[in-house]
């Protein structure tokens, strides 16, 4: 019996919470993001004061590492199956909440609000993807920074890999990726036995002019501009990513 429980429109609400998602991503490189973490760190030179948010943080990995680096942090997102996880490494020092991230948590609480692995751009409008960074606005203390990591649009398009087909652990995955109407549309078809499911991943194409708009119009100054997780300066011919750090005034 084949279902499809997840709309286009509202993909990021049940494949987050999914088993599925979990399974298909469980290979990712966690030396390549306790790295980035790492250089992060390093050119931010927070203070060990500091509170960080880490916006739509999944399970918690990069939050872990902020925590055992020495710094109080707080993740939140949407999945209820990714915070019920990550609330088993909750000290008094790392918390986790349930949280719609277009919605503020509290009003000057974090000094820095960290955004990773392309967790924005989920929303239809152009409009409603920029009340998150109106939310991170009213989240961050005076001059605090918020730090956005997205793909790099141009050289994921130009290197969009149309259908990939794997196996693991007995569940087949059937995977299509197209750009579609000005979002990166990726479809997972997943066979598990006699069940059948089709899950979508839709990112809205932001570019970093389209950033540099939405910055501009929630007040924020754009302080730099990396294109990788060694901050290297960004190339939009071959930067793998987009990685904007803009401060609050």
């Amino acid at each position: 019996m084949k279902s499809s429980p997840n709309s286009e429109k509202s993909w990021y609400r049940t494949w987050f919470n999914s088993p599925y998602y979990h399974l298909l991503y469980r290979n990712r490189d966690e030396r390549e993001a306790e790295r980035f973490i790492h250089n992060l760190l390093k050119y931010l030179a927070p203070d060990k004061r500091a509170h960080f948010l880490d916006l739509a943080c999944g399970k918690g990995r990069h939050s872990l590492t902020i925590n055992r680096a020495g710094f109080e942090v707080t993740g939140a997102d949407l999945a209820r199956e990714n915070i019920k996880f990550a609330n088993q490494s909750s000290s008094d020092r790392l918390h986790f909440v349930q949280h719609d991230m277009r919605q503020p948590i509290g009003e000057s609480v974090f000094d820095y609000v960290l955004n990773l692995f392309t967790s924005f751009g989920y929303f239809e409008s152009l409009e409603e993807n920029e009340r998150v960074l109106t939310a991170i606005a009213k989240e961050l203390k005076p001059k605090g920074k918020v730090v956005l990591d997205f793909m790099n649009v141009e050289e994921v398009t130009k290197g969009l890999v149309p259908l990939e087909q794997m196996d693991i652990e007995g569940v087949n995955f059937k995977i299509t990726r197209t750009n579609e109407d000005g979002f990166i549309v990726k479809t997972i078809e997943i066979e598990d036995g006699d069940r059948e499911y089709t899950f979508h991943e839709r990112v809205k194409a932001l570019t970093k002019e389209d950033f540099m708009g939405m910055f501009h119009r929630t007040d924020f100054e754009i302080l730099d501009t990396f294109g990788n997780y060694d901050l290297d300066d960004f190339d939009p011919e071959k930067s793998p990513r987009l990685i904007l750090i803009a401060r609050k005034p």
